[in-house]
This record gives C-alpha cells, structure tokens and sequence, in this order.
C-alpha cells in the first residue's frame, strides 16, 4: 500500500512541483492550500506523514501541527517553510513537529527524511511494547506517553522527545557529554540540534516536576544526569 502524505502548502506552483515528485517516487499525495481545508482532511483520512508550510490564511502550520498531535502523537510532522529565523525552527518543534526543512530545498533530501521517518513508524507499529518506570512516572516509549499514577495524568511526547527521553532511560544516574547524547538521538551535534534538545530538556524537566524524585541534573553546559532509581529504567519484555 501506497504510504500517505498529507501535502500542506498555499503557493500553488511549489506545491505542484512537490506533489509531482513524490507521486512519481509511489506516495500517495493530498494536497490542500490552507490550515483549515487541512484540519478537516486529516480528520476525514489516514495519513502516515504531514508536510506543513507555516504560513498561510486561516489557520497557520504551527496551529495545525498542534492539532494534529492533539489526534495522533505518532504521526510525522514536517514543516517545509521560508521562515528560517532560529526563533521559527524552535517554534516548530515546540508545536510537536519532527523536522523543519526551509525553502528553498533539494527534493530529494525531503524524499529521503521522507523515507526515514516511514521506516521509523513502521518500526514503532511492529515492536514489543517498552515501558520505562521513573519513580511515579510510566513512560510508554512505544506509544510516546508519560503517565503519572498517582494522579492519572498523561503526557503525549512528539516523537523526538520521546526518543531523547528514552535515551537518558537507557543510562540513568550517569553523566552524559552533551554531543555523546546529540550524535545518538540526532545524528549531529551542530548549535541547532543542541538548541533544538535544549527545548526538550525543558519540557522533560516540567514533565518531573510530577516527581520531585526524578531530575536531571546539568553540568555546566557540558552534560547532564537522569538521577532516579536505576532499577526503575528496565524495558517490558
């Protein structure tokens, strides 16, 4: 079966350009000119990954991508955009997106992070299911949730989160270089990747605050520690 992409993008030519390659590469690509002919095409079909431009009428890509995630915590997002400003990237990881590609870009780099988030997805729908226990906190890395259970609340973690979180579960109560954890969960220790993780540091570091017992420590810029039990970070056969 064809793989679905959700094609979001108000300049008609670009979108032509975009849609025409990638259907000739075997996606199967619907193309909608605003944020909310998106919105409501999402909800009506099955898509398996969402390029989205940010600006355009109505409902702009950031509002759109957060929507999306309020619906499905798993599905790529992929924002395409001339908006290149540090501030924009981060703005769209913060909206839950997995990638920011700025215009203009070679098509067959987007084909192929294209190709590498499906074969992700495939991965996470075929695999046994890993929970992580952190104190009073479950997190489900399969299905990118974190669920406290004292008071039942759950967390939904973008993609990218989740495996940066994973990561820190896998080596607890051991201080982490900075560019050991870029080069695993990013492949690149470049300044946007590390201001990109530091955006997730944060949110991780909000998410604790469920369990004073669980933290993260940082060394000066140059590492950090998950401190919690180190019997609790064990993976569900």
């Amino acid at each position: 079966m064809k793989a679905g992409i959700l094609l979001v993008e108000d300049d008609h030519f670009f979108a032509k350009v975009i849609k025409r390659h990638l259907e000739k590469e075997g996606y199967n690509v619907v193309h909608c000119l605003d944020g909310e002919e998106a919105w409501r095409t999402f909800q009506e079909r099955a898509f398996d990954i969402c390029l989205l431009d940010i600006i355009m009428p109505g409902r702009d890509g950031f509002a759109l991508a957060k929507d999306i995630r309020s619906r499905d915590t798993n599905i790529p997002i992929i924002f395409t955009s001339s908006r290149y400003m540090e501030q924009d990237r981060l703005s769209g990881f913060q909206a839950g997106g997995d990638d920011y590609m700025v215009k203009p870009f070679n098509i067959e780099e987007l084909q192929f992070r294209i190709d590498v988030f499906l074969k992700r997805s495939r991965l996470l729908q075929n695999r046994k299911i890993v929970v992580y226990q952190l104190g009073a906190l479950e997190f489900n890395y399969t299905e990118l949730k974190i669920f406290h259970q004292p008071t039942g609340h759950t967390i939904n973690l973008p993609p990218k989160e989740a495996e940066l979180l994973k990561f820190l579960c896998e080596n607890p109560n051991r201080r982490l270089r900075r560019e050991n954890i870029l080069l695993s969960v990013w492949g690149s220790d470049d300044f946007f990747a590390g201001r990109t993780m530091d955006v997730y540091l944060t949110r991780l570091r909000k998410h604790f605050r469920l369990d004073p017992d669980v933290k993260l420590e940082t060394f000066h810029g140059k590492g950090l520690r998950l401190v919690t039990d180190p019997k609790a970070c064990m993976a569900d056969a």
